[in-house]
């Protein structure tokens, strides 16, 4: 028979055991919580960057009050994934080997908006004289980004690079200023478009503003601090009637939202100039057209439609009169831009701090000639060989300005801006390209080809 002393040490003894039991279950239910836990992460994760790859954002036309936030997801993962993979030796060879001249003193250019129109020009036109060139483009998509995934294939064919991302990521810049020191930056990057401001107003102050902004905090923090030239836009002189526009006039009265973006990108271009010593040149570009154009301009539509056998709206003001606008081909503009990039003097800071005056300036890039919309679409029927089917009817209050006519005497002064090509010239070349590009057989060549198999 047990002594009352053994009982108490069995007793002891099983309290001891279930307690360790307990502790190890506890021990074992945790792991097994913290395992399920990353595994569902780790899943999450894998399906987050599945479907961001699989289904891309949709463009603004399906989804138009939501394209900003689509945007900018995209822009994220993208800047991120560059970022990651930034320390590769190949992915800084590839920016370097881009931004590096090939001609004595060549300029060191970043291009913002580099897979755009006006700067997939610039950025061929700059390699091909030797200059540097590293474009940054979002690769958005407020028009069918595989046009600007084209623009970018004819670049790298000329070896320039472009760096996919976001004005606003703050981290890609500053990396960008690091590896490389740019003697330039040639700003296009932006938000474009007046009509789309009533659909999604924000994107306009995302970019045009914000994103802005940051470039300039970036350029202002660099050493050597580069010259910025940047694209503003004629829509800034908004309701002003006084004409030829002249950067005198006054531009205080923006018709859309686009515009008073433009101009708050002015006031601020003035800002850090005065502060921090940067040397900046606005241009005021007069409705640019021609090949590889961006398909939401009505130059671009209205040969869309025309061959289509769509109607086509065409406006007049409220008044009855024809609009009109100061049509300018690609070619001007970029001689213009490169004018200007090749005029800008230093920036006068360094590491944030002003050391003297800086050079502020703002241009006209026009054609200077004022041609009806009726008259455009005239053009566009003679070299299509197709009648328009052509819906007359008022302009709407949607931000478009009635009018517009470009005096660029003070461009032509400072470096020599003159335009040479006429809206007929410059409409075969863009017709030319555009039946090319879309694998389009227009009537006329039908005709052609019809006569040649007859002889």
């Amino acid at each position: 028979m047990a002594s009352p002393s053994d009982n108490g040490k069995t007793a002891k003894l099983e309290r001891y055991n279930s307690y360790i039991r307990r502790v190890n279950s506890t021990k074992l239910l945790n792991a097994s919580s913290k395992l399920v836990f990353r595994a569902a992460l780790l899943l999450a994760l894998v399906l987050v960057f599945y479907f961001t790859l699989t289904y891309p954002p949709l463009s603004p036309e399906h989804h138009p009050s939501s394209g900003s936030h689509l945007f900018h997801h995209r822009n994220f993962l993208s800047s991120a994934f560059l970022l990651s993979s930034s320390t590769s030796p190949t992915w800084e060879k590839q920016a370097r080997h881009s931004s590096a001249p090939r001609r004595p003193n060549g300029l060191t250019v970043l291009v913002t908006g580099a897979a755009g129109f006006v700067g997939s020009h610039c950025s061929l036109a700059l390699r091909k004289r030797g200059d540097g060139v590293l474009g940054l483009d979002n690769f958005n998509g407020y028009y069918d980004p595989s046009l600007k995934r084209a623009r970018q294939a004819l670049l790298m064919k000329h070896q320039v690079f472009i760096v996919e991302g976001d004005l606003n990521d703050g981290a890609l810049l500053m990396k960008l200023f690091d590896i490389i020191p740019f003697s330039h930056v040639l700003h296009l990057a932006a938000q474009a478009g007046v009509r789309y401001a009533m659909h999604n107003p924000q994107s306009y102050v995302s970019s045009n503003i914000a994103g802005f902004v940051n470039l300039l905090e970036v350029a202002k923090n660099a050493n050597p601090q580069p010259a910025l030239v940047w694209a503003s836009s004629s829509s800034v002189y908004g309701l002003n009637t006084e004409n030829p526009f002249s950067e005198l006039h006054r531009t205080d009265q923006p018709a859309s939202l686009y515009a008073a973006t433009k101009k708050a990108g002015e006031e601020i271009a003035h800002t850090y100039n005065h502060i921090y010593g940067l040397s900046l040149t606005a241009l005021r570009f007069f409705t640019v057209y021609g090949p590889w154009g961006r398909p939401d301009m009505a130059y671009f539509f209205f040969t869309r439609d025309i061959l289509r056998g769509k109607a086509i709206d065409v406006y007049r003001n409220h008044d009855g009169k024809e609009v009109a606008r100061d049509f300018t081909y690609i070619d001007d503009v970029v001689k213009g831009c490169l004018g200007a990039l090749d005029t800008a003097q230093k920036s006068t800071g360094s590491g944030g701090k002003k050391r003297g005056p800086a050079q502020l300036r703002t241009y006209n890039l026009g054609n200077t000639s004022p041609v009806p919309v009726g008259k455009l679409v005239g053009i566009l029927e003679g070299l299509l060989s197709m009648k328009a089917q052509k819906h007359v009817i008022k302009m709407p209050r949607n931000g478009d300005v009635p009018f517009t006519h470009a005096n660029v005497s003070l461009a032509y002064r400072d470096f020599g801006y003159k335009p040479t090509t006429d809206l007929a010239a410059g409409l075969r070349k863009f017709v030319k390209w555009y039946v090319g590009y879309y694998g389009i057989q227009t009537r006329a060549k039908k005709e052609n080809s019809g006569e040649s198999s007859s002889n």
